[in-house]
Parts: structure tokens; sequence; C-alpha cells
């Protein structure tokens, strides 16, 4: 999640946002052009396209002031006019709208735009994960506005991945074991693993980038009843106890806890969700459980956001995309094959 943006590149990155219109209450950068991952060559960082997201409060005005300022961005949906693409925004996939490919100061950037709104509701509900997924590792914040609900949102999605994670783990285990299951959270359930994505994705994104991750959760660590945290050491021992997994189930977002309760409550049953978790608690199979409930959540936002990512990047500029994305995959596979 937030990491401030580094002086050296700061500049490069204020160009990029001053060509957009301003009113943003979050912007970040991420993925493989910001964070150098494993197998990655230093050269290569600067030829991948760099990835943003903004959170804009008024997504119709910020459309408007965008189509003026850079309408060659948009696919074909930008004869449908600011509000439709609000809508189309708003009301399909994960909240999330892309331009993709977009030509910015000699490199190719994709941007998403959500609302702050459903973007505060990701982070504190995981209703899609899918940009809250995104913030569950290091990102380069660019902009951020005083909002404290915003502000607080963030912080409470880094300890749901903590407490999901502890579920997920034995009783004792190591800092790159904890960032390692964080980092996967989000690629749970994703079928782009499958068809897309270099399958050690998670392992090359973490190996390089352990400090950042540190910095990204020492203080929740440092803070959490639930676990004993040895940072010289790198090792964590969590509470396994049904006690100690209830109370972590209880801090669960409450999209995920739904999920959980489908998962267990037999239809008819009605039970109330005090009363699963109580029982999931008790469980040998509780992780397991919790990984169900997270692979549900990830798959349903992931197809529909793909389907979706089709119109607004229109069907060029798609091909163009995945074409890149399996060149990727092919070129990580050809480097690890003897």
């Amino acid at each position: 999640m937030t990491l401030p943006a580094l002086q050296n590149t700061s500049v490069f990155f204020r160009r990029i946002l001053s060509q957009f219109p301003q009113d943003i209450s979050l912007a970040f950068a991420y993925g493989s052009a910001v964070f150098k991952q494993a197998g990655t060559a230093q050269g290569q960082m600067g030829k991948n396209m760099l990835d943003f997201v903004f959170a804009v409060d008024d997504p119709v005005t910020w459309h408007t002031m965008n189509l003026i300022e850079n309408r060659k961005h948009y696919s074909f949906l930008k004869y449908l006019g600011p509000k439709q693409i609000s809508s189309i925004q708003n009301d399909y996939g994960a909240g999330v709208y892309f331009n993709t490919l977009v030509p910015s100061d000699e490199r190719l950037i994709k941007y998403g735009v959500i609302s702050t709104d459903a973007l505060i509701d990701d982070l504190l509900h995981w209703k899609t994960m899918y940009v809250a997924g995104r913030l569950h590792k290091p990102v380069r914040i660019l902009l951020q506005s005083e909002n404290g609900k915003l502000r607080a949102a963030l912080v409470a999605n880094l300890k749901s991945a903590v407490n999901a994670s502890f579920l997920m783990l034995p009783e004792s285990f190591s800092e790159e074991d904890l960032f390692l299951q964080i980092a996967g959270l989000s690629y749970s359930g994703d079928f782009r693993m499958v068809i897309g994505e270099d399958k050690s994705k998670v392992s090359n994104i973490v190996k390089d980038n352990m400090q950042h991750f540190r910095i990204l959760y020492n203080n929740i660590l440092q803070d959490c009843p639930q676990v004993v945290y040895k940072p010289q050491q790198g090792r964590l021992e969590v509470d396994k106890s049904p006690e100690g997994q209830f109370t972590q189930l209880m801090a669960l977002p409450r999209t995920l806890q739904q999920q959980i309760t489908r998962l267990v409550d037999p239809p008819g049953k009605n039970r109330d969700v005090e009363e699963i978790l109580l029982q999931v608690a008790q469980d040998p199979d509780c992780g397991l459980v919790v990984q169900q409930g997270i692979y549900s959540i990830v798959k349903t936002s992931s197809i529909s956001q793909s389907a979706k990512g089709i119109i607004t990047a229109g069907l060029l500029k798609s091909v163009s995309y995945s074409t890149k994305k399996l060149r990727k995959m092919w070129k990580g596979w050809r480097r690890k094959t003897p």
C-alpha cells in the first residue's frame, strides 16, 4: 500500500499526473515497471507498461474533463459521453474504468479510474478485492488527499490482509511466508493466472521487495495482539487456538465473512454470522475455508472486470494488450527452461 514517492522519480510521475484532471483523491503507481521483480532485468523495467489507479470523488466531472483533455485515450465509448462512461465504470465489473496502451512521456501507460466511495467500500469490505488487493502489495503513492475515511480504510485493508493470512498459515512461519500469503490473496481465483500471467508471479513480487513489505506491515505486526513478531529473526508465531482464530475471523471484511457463511451454512438453516464463524474457528480446515471464500470473491470480480476491459479498451487494444501479456509470460517461461 502506501510508500512515499522517491525523490529521484517524483518529477517523472508529476509530469504524467499533470496530463490528467487534478481532482484526484488518491493516485498510485504499481506493478513491474515500478518495483523490480525477481527474474526481470533492470533495463526491462523501463520498457514495461506503467500502471496507475486514480480515485476520484466525482467520476462524471472527472471523465468530462478527461474527455476534453485526453479524448484519444478512450475507446468508442467516448461517443456515449461522460455520464455513460461513469455508469459503465460504477455498475459493471469491479467499479474501475481502465484506459490502456496510452502513450505518455515516451512510455506506455494504463490507468484505472475508480470513485473514492467505491474504493473505500472495497478496502473496508472486500466486495471485489480488485483495487484492495493491489493495495495489499507495495505501491508508489503519488498523490493523496486529506480524506480521513480513505486513510483509515487504507490501513484497515492491510490489517484485513494480515488477519486473512494468519488464518491460512501454520502457528509458526517466516516473514517471507507471510508476505507470500498476503501477495497471493488477490491472485487466488484470478483466471488470468491460468492464461495470462507467470505462475511464479507472487514469489517474484515478494523476493526482491521484502524490505518494502516490511515497511508496509511493520507497525501492524508490532501492534497486533494475535501474533508474536520477531523482526530480528524474521519469524512470527500466531495464536491458532479456536479463540484466536475466532477473533481473526470476526475481524475479516464483511464480504469474506458472507462468503464463508455461504460455504459452511446449509441452505435453510439461517444461523447468524457469529455462530457460523465460531464453528469455523474450531474446524481443522479453517484456513482452507477462508481461502475458498477469497477465491470466490476474486474469481467473480476478475472475470467481470476483464470482460468489461474488452469494451473499455476496444478490440484492437484488447488484442494488443493480451498479446503483450502472453509474450511476457512466454519469455519468463523460456528463461526458466534449460
